[in-house]
């Protein structure tokens, strides 16, 4: 019989060797059909141009093609269904214990990762096919993640009971029907800290921090199909960086992000009290820069409008980086340290309650 161990452990090595397997062939068909924006350029989020970012990134923009996620949510998707196939192929108690996809733990977190993936792909395609290099309007996109977060919501609430956020050190805060918003407003706040992937090699390292802190996380609590699955994204996503750090051979854009981002919303409520633990609220420790990403947008925005000044050279925070000076690579090396200590912060803090 196989440990707990070895059944997230296969799984990761295997998403891993089907990216590595599969990029050339995607990578073949994103330079083929050219899939990067048609004119450089970039717009503020007050819709002013940004021409600090322009100055800087024209050249990026146009340098390597968009939709690298394929790689990753491909390679999570191909593993989960190639050891949920493998015992109805080969009669064997090993290849049962393998496969991780249950209707408990599995189908909700997989579902998120597959329709943000293929929002996402559609929001690139419009992208890369419009001369003006214009994807679905932010507020369409913010619809849909409300939509698709909302449904997620009443499904924790309605479905499997979920009522309350555990606390460290606490009994769990009952906060009865208003699990929903709380739902909408963190998969809307993680969406919202996709941006980060905006230099070679940065969104990669943090999310895959992010998911190994939930990999361990998920493990300590006996949920071992979640933490093979979030094994798997960190196999996909280690994959993808293998061929993302500088110089990208392609960006992960939003089929990526939109789908990783869904993906540990759902991820997070399902390792908090359905799992006994603290998954939700150590969030925003494990994702740390995810928050500083979005906390700086919001700042620079706030900071505007109070001050007719900009707080930061270029939002989001990494980009600031850049304008004083530092290299994109120094940039994503610090974030990943950065990464790698939240990320233990937040699995020490998750695993205190056991």
């Amino acid at each position: 019989m196989l440990s707990p161990t070895v059944q997230i452990l296969i799984p990761a090595t295997i998403s891993f060797l089907i990216g590595i397997a599969i990029t050339p062939i995607v990578t073949h068909y994103l330079y083929k059909y050219k899939t990067w924006k048609k004119h450089p350029g970039k717009l503020a989020l007050d819709g002013s141009v940004a021409e600090q970012f322009n100055l800087m990134h024209r050249e990026h923009e146009v340098r390597a093609p968009r939709m690298g996620g394929i790689v990753i949510w491909a390679s999570v998707l191909l593993t989960t269904v190639g050891v949920a196939l493998l015992p109805h192929i080969i009669e064997s108690p090993i290849f049962s214990k393998l496969n991780f996809l249950s209707r408990s733990e599995t189908w909700l977190p997989l579902a998120a990762l597959l329709v943000g993936a293929t929002c996402g792909f559609i929001d690139d395609l419009l992208i890369i096919r419009s001369e003006a290099g214009d994807g679905l309007p932010l507020r369409l996109r913010l619809i849909i993640v409300l939509a698709l977060s909302t449904v997620a919501g009443l499904w924790f609430y309605v479905k499997l009971d979920v009522t309350s956020v555990s606390l460290p050190y606490f009994l769990p805060l009952e906060i009865g029907w208003l699990i929903v918003p709380l739902f909408v407003f963190v998969s809307l706040a993680l969406y919202a800290s996709g941006v980060i992937d905006g230099i070679d090699g940065l969104s990669g390292g943090v999310f895959a921090s992010i998911f190994a802190s939930y990999t361990i996380i998920a493990f300590m609590q006996d949920q071992i199909d979640i933490a093979a699955f979030c094994a798997a994204v960190v196999g996909g996503l280690l994959a993808f960086l293998w061929f993302n750090i500088p110089p990208a051979r392609f960006y992960m854009s939003d089929t990526g992000t939109m789908a990783l981002t869904l993906c540990l919303a759902v991820v997070a409520f399902m390792t908090d009290t359905i799992g006994e633990g603290i998954g939700v609220t150590v969030l925003p420790v494990v994702g740390a820069l995810l928050v500083a990403t979005v906390a700086s947008n919001v700042l620079q925005m706030v900071w505007k409008r109070l001050f007719g000044k900009k707080l930061f050279r270029i939002a989001p925070l990494h980009h600031h980086f850049e304008a004083l000076g530092w290299p994109g690579y120094k940039v994503a090396m610090r974030y990943w340290v950065l990464s790698i200590m939240f990320a233990f912060i937040g699995v020490i803090t998750a695993l205190s309650v056991h």
